[in-house]
């Protein structure tokens, strides 16, 4: 215990944080499955938590997918990506680990939903602390008719 105690003391003291039990602090994107899942280098495959954007895997080409899955792809595909997690729910019910990604400051799940390429999905409890950030964002998208939300006759994850 004291131990324990030590080495959590001294990560703090030193501006770190514990590593989290749903997964790394950072990995290597090696591909965009689709606009909000990814595989890692270690082949995990890792689904933006709060973020579900329009379908482009099984045969769907939903208004906008493709769309998503470009930016995705710009923005991470073959970086390394900085990794937070919600660590109430590790992984949703897919067996994907459930993560904000970041690469160059910027964060992706809050960028797609802000751009308007993807909607709010919420997986209880993951997320819940920053939800009503994510949905504000969603509506300040579908307002200004942003990105699916001006373009798509039927948005697809439209609630």
């Amino acid at each position: 215990m004291a131990r324990r105690t030590l080495v959590l003391f001294g990560l703090l003291s030193f501006g770190c944080t514990p590593p989290s039990p749903c997964g790394p602090a950072e990995a290597k994107v090696t591909r965009v499955i689709d606009g909000d899942t990814l595989e890692l280098e270690s082949g995990v495959k890792l689904r933006l938590l709060l973020t579900d954007t329009p379908e482009t895997t099984g045969a769907k080409a939903d208004c906008f997918g493709a769309q998503a899955v470009e930016r995705t792809q710009a923005v991470v595909e073959g970086k390394t990506v900085q990794l937070s997690y919600d660590d109430a729910r590790c992984q949703d019910m897919f067996g994907r680990t459930l993560a904000y990604v970041k690469v160059g400051g910027v964060e992706l799940n809050s960028t797609l939903v802000k751009d308007g390429l993807a909607c709010t999905l919420f997986i209880a409890p993951a997320g819940d602390a920053r939800r009503e950030e994510f949905e504000t964002y969603e509506v300040e998208a579908k307002t200004a008719r942003t990105g699916m939300w001006g373009a798509c006759s039927a948005v697809p994850c439209d609630k």
